[in-house]
């Protein structure tokens, strides 16, 4: 199992281009199964969720290949098996995606319960009370939703109970093609979801209110074959940015939105340090030790909770305490005993933690516990003096595309211990 070995104490500096997103090329490639023809799709990161996602369309019967520029293609015409199984999807949460496209193109789907990152329930119930009102019978049973619309799906209104990114991207994957207007009431509004609902759009789709918290989308009896690019991971600028912050560095991240992230900078103005944004870059400069500033996570436009663990990695060395709140998922606090192992000084109360600023960190053995904590631990390490060494890492290596590669652009002193050499698994062709 690999690890991650650092020597922190160095200020990061320099330039770093951000990759696209896993959570919007998840989605985008579930949206394959929608088109009876060929999509290409841009700037999707090479990572683990990534080729699972690939391979579990290509085990639908879809065509999947990759071509000499990075470009995924993906034909699902032939695609007969509408189903999910648990090999493939026991070890990603977004395998539910599916579920959706599978339904509205089949008419049957049977997908197994899926896996992921061990931070909460977040459970798919809203996903499957929304097909269930687009007329679909749900029957769990076994570890496998089995789901059946033969007549096809119907328009609906669905009000979620509360926002949930899946799934509102879910249930737009599936009324996209079901007969008549489905609207959905309290939908998410993060960019993942106005990157989908805008590429289903160039492809014929008809979507409005996308970013909003009611999408409207008016079914269509088929989309065309197009093109899909990725938005960029506001979350990987972000955990860069942090690493600035946190080693008293200067980093620019370059093909990013500084939209995307407005609260996030927000927070890291309040902490003392320099923001500076461009068209398609984000510079974070910190040149003092930086302020404590309380944070709440909420769903987007307000703090994303995939940035709480990077932020509180930063807090440990700020200069006084604040309050980091998590609102959105009930286990997200695991990576406070690790960042404890390593000098900072947190306490935790509910769903709250205390965090007093220490004057330094040390570094330390840890272990990952889920995608983001990884990331703050990296931060942690980073910032700490001595060496650090992270267990586990096949977690960070869900969501970040090269990150050592990235950091040792920046000045890092890190590199990852293997016993074989670390690369993405999953047997997909060359695109001819």
């Amino acid at each position: 199992m690999d690890n991650i070995i650092i020597r922190g104490g160095t200020p990061l500096s320099g330039s770093v281009e951000a990759s696209g997103a896993k959570n919007a090329a998840l989605p985008l490639l579930a949206a394959s199964i929608l088109v009876e023809g060929p999509v290409v799709y841009h700037r999707i990161p090479h990572l683990k969720d990534i080729t699972t996602m690939m391979t579990l369309i290509s085990y639908q019967g879809a065509e999947v290949a990759f071509d000499d520029r990075s470009c995924i293609h993906i034909d699902a015409t032939s695609a007969d098996k509408p189903e999910a199984p648990y090999e493939l999807v026991k070890t990603m949460r977004a395998s539910a995606l599916v579920l959706g496209p599978l339904l509205a193109r089949f008419g049957t789907a049977k997908v197994s319960l899926p896996g992921g990152c061990a931070i909460g329930a977040r459970p798919i119930d809203m996903h499957l009370k929304g097909l269930e009102a687009m007329g679909a019978t749900i029957n769990v049973e076994h570890g496998y939703v089995e789901a059946n619309a033969p007549k096809g799906l119907k328009g609906a209104t669905i009000v979620f109970d509360q926002v949930t990114v899946t799934g509102t991207e879910n249930l737009m994957m599936a009324a996209v093609l079901a007969d008549g207007e489905t609207v959905l009431e309290n939908a998410a509004r993060e960019p993942e979801v106005v990157n989908l609902a805008a590429s289903l759009r160039d492809l014929g789709a008809v979507i409005e209110g996308d970013g909003s918290n009611r999408i409207v989308i008016r079914g269509v009896s088929s989309i065309n074959s197009g093109a899909m690019t990725a938005i960029p991971d506001r979350i990987e600028v972000a955990t860069y940015l942090a690493a600035a912050m946190i080693t008293g560095g200067d980093i620019t991240v370059t093909q990013s939105d500084a939209k995307a992230l407005k609260a996030f900078l927000a927070r890291a103005a309040d902490a003392g340090v320099t923001v500076e944004t461009g068209k398609d870059w984000i510079r974070c400069k910190a040149d003092q030790r930086l302020k404590p500033v309380n944070i709440h996570t909420q769903p987007h436009p307000g703090f994303p909770t995939d940035l709480q663990a990077q932020f509180m990695a930063m807090m440990c060395i700020a200069d006084g305490a604040c309050t980091i709140s998590e609102t959105i998922f009930e286990n997200r606090f695991m990576h406070v005993q690790e960042l404890v192992r390593m000098g900072a000084d947190i306490q935790l109360d509910g769903h709250t933690a205390i965090v007093k600023g220490v004057a330094k960190l040390s570094g330390a053995p840890v272990m990952a516990t889920d995608l983001r904590a990884s990331a703050s631990l990296v931060l942690a390490g980073l910032a700490a003096e001595g060496e650090t060494k992270i267990s586990r890492v096949y977690h960070i290596d869900r969501g970040y595309e090269r990150i050592e590669e990235k950091l040792m652009k920046l000045g890092a002193n890190i590199k990852r211990q293997s016993a074989s050499e670390h690369q993405i698994t999953g047997n997909i062709p060359l695109y001819a």
